[in-house]
C-alpha cells in the first residue's frame, strides 16, 4: 500500500517537473515547402498555424511544371496552412456561398466557394471535412463556415485558401495573403 502511494507521489512530481508541451499531435503527413516557422493567426481560422505551401512557384511535387517558374517548379494558386483535422474555419468577411461545382477533385469532396461581388473576388477553400453554410446563403464575418479536413489532400489536414476573380478559374488566382489577414502569433 505504501509503495503504491510512493509511486503515485513520484509520478506526480515527475509531471510537475516535466516541461509543458503542446498536447496537439502534428499530422505526420505534413511537409513544409517553406522555411518559415512562424505560426500565424487569422480571422479565418481558430488557433495559430504554419504555412505549408505558399502562393506561387513551389517545389511541392503535386503541381505540374509551370512556365512562370524556374527549375520545372509548379505553381500553387493558394496558400496551404497546416492545421489539425477539425479546426474551425470562420468567415473572415461578409460573403455569399456560391456553387463550388467548377472546382475539381483536388479541392476534396466538400470544397467551399465564397463570394464578395462588391469587392470583385471569390474565396476558394479546399479540403473541408464539414461545411456549415449552404449555397445561396450569406455568411457574416465571424460566422463558423467549415472544419478543416484532408479530403483530396495528399499531405494531411490543412486549409487551402485561394483568392480568384468573381466566377474566375485558376488563371484569375491572385496572392491571397492580404485577404487571409495573416498576423504572426503574439508572443506571451
Amino acid at each position: 500500500m505504501q509503495l503504491g502511494r510512493l509511486l503515485v507521489a513520484l509520478l506526480g512530481l515527475i509531471a510537475l517537473l516535466s516541461p509543458v508541451t503542446d498536447a496537439r499531435a502534428d499530422d505526420p503527413r505534413w511537409v513544409f515547402y517553406t522555411g518559415n516557422k512562424t505560426r500565424y493567426v487569422s480571422p479565418w481560422f481558430e488557433g495559430a498555424h504554419r504555412i505549408m505551401v505558399p502562393f506561387g512557384c513551389t517545389r511541392a511535387p503535386y503541381y505540374a511544371p509551370d512556365s512562370r517558374c524556374r527549375d520545372k517548379q509548379g505553381f500553387h494558386h493558394g496558400i496551404d496552412v497546416a492545421m489539425d483535422c477539425g479546426t474551425l474555419l470562420y468567415a473572415g468577411r461578409d460573403l455569399r456561398v456560391v456553387s463550388p461545382s467548377t472546382l475539381g477533385p483536388a479541392y476534396g469532396t466538400r470544397p467551399l466557394r465564397l463570394r464578395n461581388s462588391a469587392l470583385g473576388w471569390d474565396v476558394v477553400i479546399g479540403h473541408a471535412s464539414k461545411v456549415y453554410v449552404k449555397e445561396g446563403h450569406g455568411a457574416r464575418r465571424g460566422w463558423r463556415i467549415a472544419r478543416v479536413g484532408d479530403s483530396g489532400a495528399p499531405d494531411g489536414c490543412h486549409l487551402h485558401f485561394e483568392r480568384r476573380k468573381v466566377g474566375g478559374g485558376l488563371s484569375t488566382a491572385a496572392h491571397p495573403v492580404k485577404l487571409l489577414g495573416l498576423k504572426p502569433r503574439p508572443q506571451n
